[in-house]
């Protein structure tokens, strides 16, 4: 008799991690080892560049900025290569303080670089809410 409430204790348990396990992610955050990563293509799909959308990639780890790299955009390339520089500024960063941040735009690249700095904002609220 114990034998059978333990191995059904142990199914319970095996189903109960499957189940978990299955669930969908929102797919805005995801973790790869001890970093974080936080994808705003979904948080930041109504902010707009000069041609489109501009979502990020975030890497955070121990709560700092590790990178931020541009995903696929439709902005003119020499535009948003000049944009993506401010990027750095937040690196090395803590969460908290590069949220807060007040990063110059480039001058030429205006609408890129404000809706860069946007996403930025945007991924690390959603990270700051949901870690």
């Amino acid at each position: 008799m114990k034998k059978i409430k333990a191995l059904t204790a142990a199914c319970v348990v095996a189903m109960a991690t499957i189940f978990v396990s299955a669930m969908p992610t929102d797919g805005i955050m995801t973790k790869e080892g001890k970093t974080t990563i936080v994808n705003t293509q979904l948080l930041g799909k109504k902010v707009r560049g000069f041609r489109g959308a501009t979502p990020l990639k975030i890497y955070i780890e121990k709560n700092k900025v590790i990178k931020i790299e541009a995903l696929k955009n439709q902005e003119t390339p020499k535009y948003m290569a000049m944009a993506k520089k401010l990027l750095a500024n937040y690196e090395g960063k803590t969460v908290k303080k590069a949220a807060k941040m007040e990063v110059d735009g480039v001058s030429g690249a205006t609408f890129t670089s404000k809706s860069l700095k946007k996403n930025v904002q945007l991924g690390l609220e959603y990270y700051q809410k949901n870690k």
